[in-house]
């Protein structure tokens, strides 16, 4: 049984991880598509199932602000509670394969994080972990056992409960803000925004590292005035120290849409710029220098980044720009 799950007499199961809160009828799944109603309660069916890991650089999360320059051991699944027609993973997100041959008990897991040569954790990504929540938490709990960090790139598509309790065993979040407009999340997710924007807050005041990505696409969420909005609602309800990165669309999935202009992403990073301390672009091919950390308060150039290279060059040991003494990680 999963943790998060509300009984019927009729035999139906309320799932209440997410906000879809799906009432999944026995032998059913719910949107997701991995968790099941199964002999009297919900199965996660994906539990241990792999679907890819790798050693990554912590900065492909992204996070440029959490133990910047090292790597960890990055793990995903299959399925999502989002129906993105521009998923950059949609072929594990949106697939449930009927044989998986991979499959990882959470010590296992652990062990070989453990063993990773300069790794930090685990990273739960690549699809949607939200929706591997007790896989996760088993695993979180054992790695932050052996001393490693624990990550979650999600798409805050989560409860409040769930969410709460899940600030207990993750260390770091990146949080998919894929627009600031409701109509955008109901029209290319099949979701809301009004969850998401409640996990930013929520993790926001949990006093746990968080960094927020949002996927520009031409037409859709590209607007100055939409951007305005976003970046003054993270400084308001997150705090302008929050780093923002804005990346770039290429066509995938199901939209074949030319890529984002590289100028657009430069013009959105400057009017975000105006509210937030930390804006970072991707998926630039080094177009821009868009990666580089600044101080705020002096200016100076503290990390420099090209692609996934990583070099610290005006930082204390505690994160505090040598220029100024402004705090910074």
């Amino acid at each position: 049984m999963t943790l998060w799950e509300k009984h019927n007499d009729d035999g139906t199961i309320r799932c209440l991880l997410c906000p879809h809160r799906c009432l999944i009828r026995p032998d059913e799944r719910g949107i997701c598509g991995v968790r099941e109603n199964r002999n009297g309660g919900i199965a996660l069916i994906t539990a241990g199932v792999i679907s890819g890991y790798a050693l990554d650089p912590i900065e492909k999360k992204p996070l440029y602000h959490f133990f910047p320059g090292s790597m960890i051991l990055s793990v995903g699944s299959y399925g999502c509670n989002l129906r993105c027609d521009f998923c950059q993973n949609y072929h594990i997100s949106q697939n449930i394969p009927k044989e998986q041959t991979v499959r990882l008990k959470p010590a296992q897991l652990v062990r070989q994080a453990v063993n990773a040569k300069g790794n930090i954790g685990i990273a739960y990504t690549y699809n949607e972990p939200v929706i591997w929540y007790e896989y996760v938490a088993e695993c979180a709990r054992l790695a932050a056992g052996e001393g490693l960090k624990n990550v979650m790139v999600t798409n805050g598509y989560i409860n409040r409960e769930p969410l709460v309790a899940m600030t207990d065993f993750i260390d770091a979040f990146n949080i998919d803000l894929k627009s600031f407009n409701n109509e955008f999340y109901r029209k290319y997710t099949g979701a809301t925004l009004k969850p998401v924007l409640e996990a930013i807050r929520i993790v926001a005041s949990s006093g746990r590292h968080l960094e927020i990505t949002t996927l520009i696409l031409p037409g859709l969420n590209d607007s100055p005035a939409a951007m305005r909005q976003e970046a003054e609602w993270i400084a308001e309800n997150a705090g302008r120290g929050v780093p923002l990165h804005l990346s770039r669309y290429f066509p995938m999935y199901r939209r074949n849409d030319p890529a984002t202009p590289p100028e657009t992403i430069m013009m959105l990073k400057e009017i975000a710029g105006e509210y937030l301390d930390y804006v970072y672009t991707g998926n630039m091919q080094g177009i821009d220098g868009g990666g580089d950390t600044h101080c705020p308060s002096c200016h100076t150039v503290v990390i420099r980044r090209s692609g996934y290279s990583v070099r610290i060059t005006s930082l204390n040991d505690d994160g505090r720009c040598q220029a100024c003494g402004h705090q910074i990680l």
